[in-house]
């Protein structure tokens, strides 16, 4: 096993391609996929902060009317036919862990030095698709080489949390 820092085992798969062959269709979704958090309530209330407008609210309760309003939206969308559909991506399989800049998948299915795009369905709130940049180090680990800084931070975030649980089980509860 290599050195690939820390790393945390979770429950999570990975759709992944080589970039080579579609890479200005992968370019497109990953812009697409940063523009979907900014909806018209969401870039509302961004603006309504950056104006003061919101210094007296409740950052919390903001998120979540936010993210009420988005899955309203999303079920509009459903009962209209109009859900967002992604190309399908060549290969899927499972994550063995993850760490600060790096997935380690359970099987060898990355070369050293290739690019990939891929797509990771992140349990954060609100929950999305992240789209990500690979680069093969080894067959079984890539390195995150670009990422939306708002999903990086969430990707962190979800990494620590999951450190967390795995201390909390180690200690017996």
């Amino acid at each position: 096993m290599s050195d690939w820092g820390r790393v945390v085992r979770v429950p999570l798969s990975l759709e992944w391609e080589r970039v080579e062959a579609r890479e200005g269709e992968f370019e497109r979704e990953f812009l697409l996929l940063s523009d979907l958090e900014d909806d018209p309530v969401g870039q509302w209330v961004k603006m309504a902060k950056a104006k003061g407008e919101a210094k007296y609210s409740d950052e919390l309760t903001l998120k979540l009317l936010v993210a009420l309003h988005q899955k309203i939206d999303t079920l509009t969308k459903l009962l209209q036919n109009e859900s967002r559909e992604y190309p399908a991506l060549a290969f899927k399989g499972a994550i063995e862990s993850i760490g600060h800049g790096v997935v380690v998948m359970q099987e060898s299915v990355f070369k050293s030095q290739e690019l990939y795009y891929a797509r990771i369905n992140l349990p954060v709130f609100p929950q999305r698709i992240v789209p990500l940049f690979l680069e093969g180090l080894e067959e079984r680990a890539a390195k995150l080489v670009r990422i939306h800084d708002k999903d990086q931070k969430d990707w962190d975030t979800y990494i620590a949390s999951r450190e967390r649980a795995m201390i909390r089980e180690s200690k017996g509860g």
